[in-house]
This record gives C-alpha cells, sequence and structure tokens, in this order.
C-alpha cells in the first residue's frame, strides 16, 4: 500500500523563505519513495511524502519548527493511494 504523508504549516509574515528552506533541510531516516516541497499564499509550505506502507504505519515525520517561525501549529493529513476506475 502507499501511503502519502502531508505536512503544512504557515510562516509568522515575512518568514516564508526561512520555513521554505527550513523545511527543505530535515531529513527523514529511513527516506520516504518519493518527496515533493511546494510553496503557497500567505508563506505556506506543503512537504508530501510517499511510502510503502500501511495506512497506520508508524513512519518518520517533519518535526514542528520553532515557534518564531511559524504562525500556528502545523496541520498533518495522512492519505492511503486507491486505485483509479
Amino acid at each position: 500500500m502507499t501511503v502519502a504523508l502531508m505536512w503544512e504549516a504557515r510562516a509568522r509574515e515575512g518568514r516564508g523563505e526561512d520555513l521554505l528552506a527550513w523545511a527543505r533541510e530535515r531529513e527523514l531516516a529511513p527516506a520516504p519513495l518519493r518527496r515533493e516541497t511546494f510553496r503557497g499564499p500567505q508563506d505556506r509550505v506543503l512537504v508530501i511524502t510517499w511510502w510503502d506502507a500501511d495506512h497506520d504505519a508508524e513512519l518518520p515525520e517533519l518535526p514542528e519548527p520553532d515557534g518564531e517561525l511559524v504562525m500556528r501549529a502545523v496541520h498533518r493529513w495522512r492519505f492511503e493511494a486507491v486505485a483509479d476506475r
């Protein structure tokens, strides 16, 4: 089964590039099958990682950034792949 973990944070005003750099520097061990990093409006950063694992498997995730870098707690979601019809 393929599981996707989504990690989304909103940077404090003017700190979007700092949050993006912080997220890109974080390594996960073991490494995921795939990892993509996105930026969005209002200095948001989104990281999606893909894993060959069960939906409830214990997997490494990006931590919470320093409170001086973000406006609120990180949002996290976990999804499993489904076959297309």
